[in-house]
């Protein structure tokens, strides 16, 4: 039995199943199989998540849609992974899926594919904020997580910036898989999103209280 993470051969590659199995406190995320620690989040990275997944949860409720957000610590399994080219993924075991990952923010429209693990593909929005002063944690939402949405087709990410008080958007064009670009939104500005109609949120109000923390 697995109940340290120093147990783990970050060498070697991991599945779902695996990942199950681990009795230790510390969070991982799998990409393509490999381990990837998770450090704890800052008090001005929790105050961040809490104020947008306030305004998306009444956003969701006042609109009367039937889409669930959830905060990490929440598991995401990608469905697609290097070992097979099959489109037809959903009937995946857990011996087959190699990526898991929890992001800071998702929402998931397809009620279907939640279950009391998690979810199972791809949600329509994730939303990673970006730590401040850690580099490894910041290459790991910036490329390596761009690139696992990116191929999965989540159709939209936002990289929340806490420094810079903005938010990166980008949505996936369906004919490359691959992400283009729709802006940066600082302070004073409002982000829209392209899977959630007529979601409008103020930036301002995603970091209200930061200058106080």
């Amino acid at each position: 039995m697995i109940t340290s993470l120093d147990q783990l051969d970050f060498q070697k590659t991991y599945s779902y199943a695996d990942y199950l199995s681990w009795q230790f406190d510390e969070f991982v995320e799998l990409i393509k199989g490999k381990i990837m620690p998770m450090s704890a989040p800052t008090r001005v990275h929790q105050k961040i998540s809490m104020n947008l997944s306030r305004i998306i949860s009444n956003y969701l409720l006042q609109n009367n849609l039937h889409c669930e957000v959830y905060a990490a610590p929440f598991d995401v399994r990608l469905l697609k992974n290097p070992y097979e080219t099959s489109e037809d993924r959903i009937g995946k075991t857990d011996k087959q899926i190699y990526t898991v990952v929890q992001p800071d923010l998702c929402v998931i429209c397809d009620l279907e594919k939640l279950d009391d693990k998690g979810c199972k593909g791809s949600p329509d929005l994730i939303i990673e904020i970006i730590s401040d002063g850690n580099a490894k944690n910041a290459k790991h939402d910036i490329v390596d997580k761009f690139e696992i949405y990116a191929e999965n087709g989540v159709p939209e990410y936002w990289l929340v910036r806490p420094t810079e008080q903005s938010i990166q958007k980008f949505v996936i064009d369906t004919d490359t898989n691959e992400y283009q670009f729709k802006g940066i939104f600082a302070i004073n500005s409002t982000i829209t999103s392209s899977v959630l109609p007529n979601l409008e949120i103020e930036i301002n109000e995603v970091f209200r209280d930061r200058n106080k923390l």
